[in-house]
């Protein structure tokens, strides 16, 4: 490239429509901000499009405040296990541990780059009560054997969705097989509320509680409390948490979801895109498409592996810094990490497939706000990054 363009493309800029910004002038104007009637329209919209019932959801915050009332619902003992992938960020491994419980990793599969149900097996001890897969970049783990074997050892099931609104596996929508789903709405997220999560819950009592412990352990939220029916006595049933989302964030999400599947499908294009520019190179792109599988499509990610490329990740992350094209890094292995290595005595070299990924791994791109100049920009930046000097062909 010989000239660097003017205009940054920034990771994971979300597409917002005229109709996100009308819904939040309307919220701003209402006098109501907090958690009410827009978010029970998101929450009802939200289950209409997993194809559940209005009361099996419950908007909170974030995905990790869905992690931790997740576990808390979920009634699992003070110190127990709960298995999770190396190969995520690291709010997964906080959740766990706010909860109160201790996380264990299990390796990823090289090729899905999701957790591995033979790791998660080999790392089943008597105090494991729970599983936590990740559906990593969109791509959906492999749940029917993750629920096999977690009726074989009667353990809780919690899938974090946090990339994966959209997939689904044998037709049936991710979050919808463990007793727990959750979703992120984070600014990058395919869908976004600016900062928001949502639990999916199989057991009414189970997810009631979720509402319970996700607005400070009261038994009426605030909206029941203030609205037009007139102030209600609330009382406080256990010590909750503030995690409650707001109709400011609701107001974004509502319309974001309403385009999830336009979104869906001009990702798809970008996808293919960078698959077929990317083809004669020495990097490893993501791996195909299963046929019973809908890949959420939430990262797309490349390896540069240094043996291959001659070039070292950070020092490609560098040039694509250069030419003002925003990547990310998804994920640096939690074992690498000094806090969990001094709490956990986790060692890189124990994850060898998440610790791999991890240090050569670059997400690229991969909006639906992308323009066909920025993603033929991307693609260019990319090429230019590998084979300014011819090399790095297959």
């Amino acid at each position: 490239m010989n000239q660097v363009e003017s205009d940054a493309i920034i990771f994971g800029a979300p597409s917002i429509g005229d109709e996100e910004l009308r819904e939040v002038d309307a919220v701003l104007r209402s006098g109501w901000l907090g958690t009410g009637p827009r978010v029970a329209a998101f929450e009802a919209q939200f289950a209409q499009f997993k194809a559940l019932e209005a009361a099996q959801v419950a908007a909170v915050n974030s995905c990790t405040a869905a992690l931790h009332v997740s576990m808390v619902a979920a009634g699992l003992e003070r110190g127990a296990e709960v298995i999770t992938t190396p190969l995520t960020f690291c709010a997964t491994v906080n959740a766990i541990i706010h909860a109160g419980l201790r996380p264990v990793l299990a390796d990823v599969d090289p090729i899905s780059q999701c957790i591995s149900v033979e790791a998660i097996e080999a790392a089943i001890t008597s105090r494991t009560q729970a599983i936590i897969p990740v559906h990593f970049a969109g791509r959906m783990c492999d749940m029917p054997a993750i629920m096999a074997l977690a009726r074989k050892h009667n353990l809780k099931v919690i899938e974090d969705c946090a990339h994966a609104v959209e997939a689904d596996l044998h037709d049936k929508p991710a979050g919808t097989f463990g007793d727990f789903g959750c979703f992120s709405f984070y600014v990058t997220k395919n869908v976004t509320t600016g900062e928001g999560g949502m639990v999916v819950g199989q057991n009414q009592d189970e997810i009631n509680r979720v509402r319970v412990l996700a607005l400070h352990g009261l038994d009426k939220d605030a909206w029941h409390r203030f609205g037009d029916k007139g102030y209600k006595h609330y009382k406080v049933v256990e010590a909750g948490f503030k995690y409650n989302m707001t109709d400011i964030q609701a107001a974004i999400g509502i319309h974001q979801l309403a385009r999830v599947k336009q979104n869906w499908k001009r990702r798809k294009i970008i996808w293919e895109q960078y698959q077929n520019a990317f083809s004669d190179l020495e990097i490893v792109t993501p791996a195909e498409f299963l046929p019973n599988q809908t890949h959420g499509l939430h990262l797309y990610t490349i390896r540069i592996t240094p043996a291959a490329t001659l070039l070292s990740r950070d020092d490609f992350l560098e040039k694509m810094n250069a030419v003002r094209v925003g990547c990310g890094v998804h994920y640096v292995s939690v074992a690498e990490h000094p806090f969990y290595q001094d709490s956990f005595g986790w060692k890189p070299e124990n994850y060898r497939h998440s610790t791999q990924i991890g240090r050569e791994t670059v997400s690229l791109p991969l909006s639906a706000a992308l323009t066909d100049a920025q993603v033929e920009r991307v693609i260019r930046s990319v090429r230019d990054a590998l084979c300014g000097d011819g090399r790095n062909k297959k």
